[in-house]
């Protein structure tokens, strides 16, 4: 068995962030966070680690590798943020409140497309890239507490 506890913490030079607006239920938190990563693993295979598997042999699926930070902010942060994201061309993926409304995938993605760009009402963001980068996206937002 290796001893890791005196091992070099891995130090990542990228982010993944999540940015969900401030006056979301407990409940809207935790499913926009869970769409909003699921698109990133599925399109970045670089931000998935290896599969796990526990003492007993047991496999599990892989996860990320690095942690995912959560944040939140105002409607004009999120709005801010997702400007500073394509302006930057870093891989994203957005979560308007129309999706509260839908109930699948199809009409997720009609939902999205009815919608010009700049009038997306925009409830969550995640953004992956650069350290660097990703900070200057989020600026502005506070952690999630």
């Amino acid at each position: 068995m290796n001893d890791t506890s005196t091992a070099e913490p891995v130090r990542f030079d990228t982010k993944i962030a999540v940015l969900l607006r401030e006056d979301l239920e407990t409940w809207q938190r935790l499913n926009v966070t869970a769409f909003l990563v699921s698109g990133l693993g599925t399109q970045l295979p670089e931000v998935v680690g290896e599969p796990y598997e526990d003492a007993d042999g047991v496999p599990y699926l892989p996860m990320f590798r690095q942690p995912v930070l959560v944040f939140e902010g105002t409607k004009e942060t999120l709005t801010t943020a997702h400007t500073r994201a394509l302006s930057r061309s870093l891989p994203r993926t957005v979560f308007t409140s129309d999706l509260f409304t839908t109930g699948n995938d199809r009409d997720n993605r009609a939902a999205v497309r009815a919608v010009p760009t700049s009038e997306l009402d925009l409830v969550g963001l995640a953004v992956y890239g650069p350290r660097n980068a990703v900070d200057k996206v989020i600026k502005g937002a506070r952690m999630h507490p």
